[in-house]
């Protein structure tokens, strides 16, 4: 039975966190805490313990999609080999930057500026005018629907917000697509779908350099990962599926929900 759950979290971390861009370590963090009593041997999760065994269950939720996107030509590739080498070394900065935080205080400030990028991206069109002409690189996209979408950014923006979108993300502990997606749309007016592509890929890159220093600490736990793995590849196969079968207005209404719910959820647990 435990197995069965675990796997079912899998699914479910998968779909949401492929469908979205956003990794899945949103849903497997808290529930590794949750539902450590179904983890053969594991008699507590610690932090760290949750956040390095997310993090090697993300890589096959990332590579699962990222293929699937690949098929569907969804991904940006230069755009996220780009954005990478800004969030690559921002890991490494936030990850030294968060011994000198209270815990606490990450949730409630991570709540509030999840609060403010759902401000930015409900609000987009205001803060977005005459932004075309800025960027150096311009590039367009046709949803199934037939919309029409115009795209860009500047090399050194874009590697600048994947700096600071790094950074933030392994402060907070909190995969980075649920920052990255929202910049992708609000500053680079990305098309839903190929934010979400996009963004997968650049955390299976990610996370394949992060999960390099969690295995050399021994925050792996490994029982856990053999359990979800099934269903966190399936999930991120499914993810990727019912993309192609919402639009985008869909795609942004169902990203705006959940990073309400993640602000709410991190607010609670900063104030408690």
């Amino acid at each position: 039975m435990g197995w069965f759950i675990l796997t079912l979290v899998g699914i479910a971390a998968g779909t949401f966190g492929s469908l979205l861009g956003l990794g899945g370590g949103i849903i497997l963090v808290p529930a590794l805490f949750y539902l450590s009593s179904f983890i053969p041997g594991v008699p507590e999760i610690t932090p760290q313990l949750a956040i390095g065994t997310s993090l090697m269950l993300i890589i096959i939720t990332a590579f699962s999609s990222s293929i699937s996107y690949a098929k569907q030509k969804l991904i940006d590739v230069s755009s996220a080999f780009l954005f990478f080498i800004g969030s690559a070394p921002g890991a490494i900065i936030g990850a030294w930057l968060s011994a000198f935080f209270d815990k606490g205080s990450f949730n409630l400030y991570y709540g509030i500026f999840m609060l403010f990028m759902l401000a930015l991206l409900s609000y987009r069109s205001k803060f977005a005018t005459g932004k075309e002409k800025q960027w150096k690189t311009t590039k367009t996209y046709t949803d199934v629907s037939g919309q029409v979408y115009t795209y860009g950014y500047s090399k050194p923006a874009a590697i600048g917000i994947a700096l600071v979108v790094g950074i933030l993300s392994s402060v907070f502990g909190i995969g980075g697509g649920a920052l990255l997606v929202p910049f992708l749309l609000v500053m680079f007016r990305f098309p839903p779908h190929v934010a979400a592509a996009t963004s997968m890929f650049v955390i299976l890159l990610s996370s394949l350099v992060g999960s390099i220093t969690h295995i050399t600490l021994g925050h792996i736990v490994w029982s856990a990962v053999i359990a979800i793995a099934p269903g966190a590849l399936i999930g991120g196969l499914l993810g990727s599926w019912l993309s192609r079968k919402l639009s985008g207005k869909w795609l942004e209404r169902i990203l705006r929900f959940v990073l309400l719910l993640i602000a709410v959820r991190m607010l609670w647990q900063g104030l408690l």
